[in-house]
């Protein structure tokens, strides 16, 4: 199987952390968001303890909330001992209101409103991660307004191509986020900010995309930073305490996809680290990583239940599920490739290849093209794996449909951590 917690049981049915899906599905119904606690937590641990030993005095992992957010995930977080990366004042307060400690959240967005701005600051956000020389003139009149000094990082571009999808490449020099450094845009960023009253810089930030299977891009992308750093304390006399390297490690989708050794990734960046500040002679700051899809994606696994089969002699053929794009828009997006099974009858033998398509009035709605399944009945069951980045985070109610339930499985077993959109919360806000 893709990954070991993920099984099958004497009865042929797909087992998620030794629950049957079958019988998860039967009790919590379709479509349904499963997502293994357990799998959380041993990652976050894998992050925090190998930066605690590879990288320097400080250094922490940042859960990068984009990914999936709802209060218990931040709950799980904070038990352990990870800071936050929120982008919006959504997820500020979805933190907020899970108890997370507001001064380990740090707030990103390539356009943070002037409501978002003093949001974060009435309730405490520890750090600012500044996209451009618009949002540092608006954080300092705020923070001036409020009489503080508010801690940021400046979001630089260092011209990395991680050769990951085009739409989750962050890094390039034309990319809309933060400022190149090659343009000499970075370094008047930084001059700005040094003449603030109101800011204290810490350092700087850049992330070069996602999904991204090699470490090389990650070292490359430290090495670029830290020459910079070190010709900003040398020219300016500033010396960056925090390098933020922002997220981006990949998962495997399917079995052709390499395994990632996130731990021995950590080590390797840590190993580039410490010997590029020894030969720069600069003091190696503290580094901070925004994990998401790395701690979420693949402890989730979302189950359907099959409605219409329609087969195409000589064409193609359909399996329609209660779920699509609106839980899960990512094959629509960026054709992403996944793993889907017949849940309920693992141990059959494959009678074709299937088009599994969603529920919505759109061609594109769509979760995987072309798989190898049994021959679906109505009323089987479709797992899907690896659905816990960028689904339910992404997911809408187009057509009027009501997002998936996500239920977690715990040390006690299962229970509802978010719970399925009813019709009239569809109009809750209809006047």
């Amino acid at each position: 199987m893709l990954y070991d917690h993920i099984a099958v049981n004497g009865q042929g049915h797909l087992t998620i952390s030794g629950y049957d899906a079958e019988a998860l599905a039967a009790q919590y119904g379709t479509p349904l968001m499963v997502l293994d606690e357990s799998v959380v937590r041993s990652r976050c641990r894998v992050y925090r303890e190998a930066m605690a030993e590879a990288l320097p005095a400080g250094s922490l992992p940042l859960y990068a909330s984009k990914a999936l957010s709802f209060k218990r995930i931040y709950q799980l977080a904070a038990q352990e001992g990870l800071g936050v990366d929120a982008v919006s004042a959504g997820e500020l307060y979805t933190a907020l209101k899970a108890g997370f400690p507001m001064d380990k959240v740090y707030f990103h967005g390539s356009n943070k409103t002037d409501f978002e701005i003093s949001f974060a600051m009435e309730h405490g956000v520890g750090c600012f991660v500044c996209d451009s020389a618009d949002e540092l003139r608006a954080v300092e009149a705020e923070a001036a307004r409020r009489g503080l000094r508010q801690r940021l990082l400046l979001r630089l571009t260092p011209g990395i191509d991680p050769h990951t999808h085009v739409k989750i490449n962050t890094g390039r020099i034309d990319s809309k986020f933060g400022a190149a450094i090659e343009t000499g845009q970075a370094e008047a960023l930084l001059r700005e900010a040094l003449d603030c009253a109101h800011v204290e810089v810490l350092g700087y930030h850049c992330h070069i995309g996602s999904q991204i299977f090699d470490h090389a891009p990650f070292c490359d992308a430290a090495a670029l930073m830290l020459d910079f750093a070190a010709a900003m304390e040398r020219k300016h006399g500033y010396h960056a305490a925090v390098l933020n390297l922002g997220g981006g490690m990949a998962v495997p989708y399917v079995a052709a996809d390499p395994r990632i050794d996130y731990a021995a990734n950590i080590r390797k960046i840590g190993a580039l680290v410490r010997e590029t500040c020894g030969r720069l002679g600069i003091e190696p700051p503290a580094v901070l990583m925004e994990p998401g899809r790395s701690l979420v994606a693949d402890a989730c696994v979302t189950l359907y239940t099959v409605g219409a089969i329609k087969e195409i002699p000589g064409f193609k053929n359909y399996v329609s599920i209660d779920g699509g794009m609106t839980d899960n828009p990512r094959y629509t997006l960026y054709q992403s490739a996944y793993t889907v099974y017949l849940a309920n009858r693992m141990n059959e033998t494959a009678a074709g290849r299937y088009t599994v398509a969603g529920r919505c009035c759109e061609s594109g709605d769509l979760i995987q093209e072309d798989v190898s399944l049994p021959r679906p009945r109505r009323g089987d069951l479709v797992a899907v794996l690896t659905t816990g980045a960028y689904n339910y985070a992404m997911a809408s109610n187009y057509n009027r449909v009501p997002r998936p339930a996500i239920v977690m499985l715990g040390e006690n077993g299962p229970y509802t951590a978010v719970r399925r959109e009813s019709l009239d919360d569809l109009i809750a806000n209809d006047l």
